[in-house]
């Protein structure tokens, strides 16, 4: 766990990239496309595309309204 932490936060990285996954792949399996997500969840398709790439870390928040729109769980897309 140390050497995780001592790791330039890497790990912190490929968790945003596991979450933005869980996303798309949450959104997609209800086929929505991201126009669709930006109607129920206020923010601009940029940000958008960069939580689903991991790029960004949104707040909890915003992770809630997306779960919401996803009709699933906000575990379901952290876990």
């Amino acid at each position: 766990m140390t050497s995780d932490l001592t790791d330039d936060n890497a790990w912190i990285f490929r968790e945003l990239q596991r979450i933005g996954r869980s996303i798309r792949k949450a959104r997609m399996d209800r086929n929505l496309t991201e126009e669709d997500m930006l109607l129920d969840v206020p923010m601009n398709q940029s940000y958008y595309q960069d939580i689903e790439a991991g790029r960004a870390n949104p707040t909890l928040d915003t992770l809630l309204r997306i779960a919401r729109v996803l009709d699933v769980p906000l575990a379901d897309l952290v876990r």
